[in-house]
């Protein structure tokens, strides 16, 4: 597994994320210091450049993945596309290596869908 730390500003530490994904077993961590509105993340593109066929990128929470829905799916689509799977320690339902979190995510993704064509936001 390989984990994604990031922060949005340097007075901000990244330790108890890199405790939190040590002690979930990553073995690789990506850390980065970047505001999470940036799509220009350097060492996201590389985490996910890092991953291995089915290998899983893991994060703390999903905040400190994506800013929005549409970002947090764009990201997993990118993930997915590398031929990996995506997981949240926090939020258990974000976990594309299970079934249910799949279909979690897949609804979420319709949902969006849908809500984009009806001109409603979220």
């Amino acid at each position: 597994m390989i984990g994604y730390a990031r922060v949005s500003t340097s007075g901000q530490t990244l330790a108890s994320q890199i405790e939190q994904l040590k002690a979930a077993g990553c073995t690789t961590i990506f850390q980065e210091t970047a505001s999470g509105a940036r799509t220009d993340r350097p060492q996201l593109k590389n985490s996910i450049a890092a991953l291995p066929y089915d290998g899983v990128l893991m994060v703390t929470r999903l905040d400190r993945l994506a800013r929005s829905t549409r970002d947090l799916l764009n990201v997993v689509h990118q993930i997915e596309q590398a031929g990996g799977h995506f997981k949240s320690i926090a939020e258990a339902w974000a976990d594309t290596t299970t079934p249910a979190g799949k279909l979690m995510l897949t609804v979420l993704a319709v949902l969006m869908h849908e809500t984009a064509e009806e001109g409603w936001r979220m």
